[in-house]
């Protein structure tokens, strides 16, 4: 399928993809190893693709939140290991894990227990990872029952431990205290293994916030989804690594009309024409993923120039102002986010007080993902 034949799209610049896990890997001392965190869509940027792009990069690990999206890796041929990081409980999610050859987080004793009766049952095995809750009260037996939980595993012939893991709460804030403490209490979880000859084969804790923030803690895998997006977890890590967005969204102007001045655009009238304007019409609304309360908030791109968005964003649609754009045509092309905007997802996410991980998760479906490869100029 054709770009000129979109309404709207998601350009995701695949050659920045591997420029940021190559920026990533340069903070990394071997035996580290990085794992390329692609659930959601890639935070919305496409799996497969992203996936192919960060392990020709050097990523040696994915990660995915469920079973579905590793499935849809391994049956686009991806033969790296998956790690699905949420928690499966079901016969049915024992088997396809099986099936697939994906590795769960196991969370507690009662998951592994189920685990070991199912595989028992069809006759297989398969490695797991075993989170232990720090501090972020998500997923996980509580750090003071770490050492029991690995032993019950240890011992359950079906399960083999690749790896013990924790998650920060707080990597992205500039104050570390209570990073500092997740990280201590994780380490005496691993010390206290070690008193009882336990050697897990890997240990990790780091989000893309804390491999930025603290080298010694790199252990032996990171998980880094925002940066290989091209986005900082926060202000304060921008001066370490060279990342690039890699994401666009664009849009077609499906109509251009002049208005008068006292009219109104959209619904509840939230925009007032103040003069004689020339507004155009874009094809690109709240339902693909631009947020409806950025309305009248943000400027976009047309023809090389910043224009206003103006009136109430609706779900298929929004109005821009180009009353000073010549040759404004049915057809043009309107950039929203990243390219020649002035908006990233960071500028959104401060707007309407979020986070970048929305915005990029937001954008829906029904946007064809057009992948670019800038460096060649080539659109696949």
């Amino acid at each position: 399928m054709l770009k000129q034949n979109h309404r709207a799209w998601v350009e995701v610049d695949l050659s920045a993809i591997s420029h940021n896990v190559r920026q990533l890997k340069s903070l990394l001392t071997a035996p580290t190893e990085l794992m390329a965190i692609v659930k959601a869509d890639g935070y919305g940027h496409g799996a497969i693709e992203v996936s192919q792009a960060a392990i020709a990069a050097g990523a040696s690990w994915l990660g995915v939140a469920t079973i579905p999206e590793g499935i849809q890796l391994r049956r686009a041929g991806i033969t790296m290991p998956i790690v699905v990081l949420g928690a499966t409980n079901g016969v049915d999610e024992v088997k396809a894990i099986a099936e697939y050859r994906l590795q769960p987080t196991i969370c507690n004793p009662k998951q592994a227990l189920i685990y070991h009766d199912v595989l028992s049952t069809i006759g297989e095995y398969v490695p797991v990872h075993l989170t232990i809750d720090t501090g972020m009260s998500r997923l996980g037996v509580n750090w003071q029952e770490a050492i029991a939980f690995v032993k019950l595993v240890q011992h359950l012939p079906n399960l083999e431990i690749k790896s013990v893991y924790s998650h920060f709460a707080t990597a992205d804030d500039s104050d570390r205290a209570f990073m500092q403490l997740q990280t201590q209490r994780f380490e005496q979880v691993i010390a206290d293994l070690q008193t009882e000859g336990i050697y897990p084969p890997r240990i990790h804790i780091c989000n893309t916030a804390a491999m930025l923030g603290d080298r010694q803690i790199h252990y032996d895998i990171v998980r880094t989804g925002l940066g290989i997006y091209g986005l900082y977890p926060a202000p304060h890590f921008k001066n370490i690594i060279d990342l690039r967005p890699a994401l666009t969204v664009k849009a077609r102007i499906t109509q251009v009309k002049e208005i008068t001045t006292g009219t109104s655009v959209s619904y509840g009238r939230s925009f007032i024409a103040p003069q004689d304007m020339t507004i155009a019409t874009v094809a690109i609304g709240y339902a693909d993923g631009i947020p409806r309360g950025l309305s009248n908030r943000i400027r976009v791109s047309v023809n090389d120039q910043k224009v206003a968005q103006i009136g109430t964003i609706t779900m298929d649609q929004c109005a821009i102002d180009v009353t000073h754009v010549p040759n404004i045509h049915i057809g043009d092309v309107v950039t929203f986010l990243g390219g020649n905007s002035e908006n990233t997802a960071d500028d959104w996410a401060n707007l309407l007080g979020t986070i970048s991980w929305e915005i990029l998760c937001g954008f829906k479906d029904r946007l064809p993902r057009i992948n670019v490869v800038k460096a060649i100029g080539v659109l696949h």
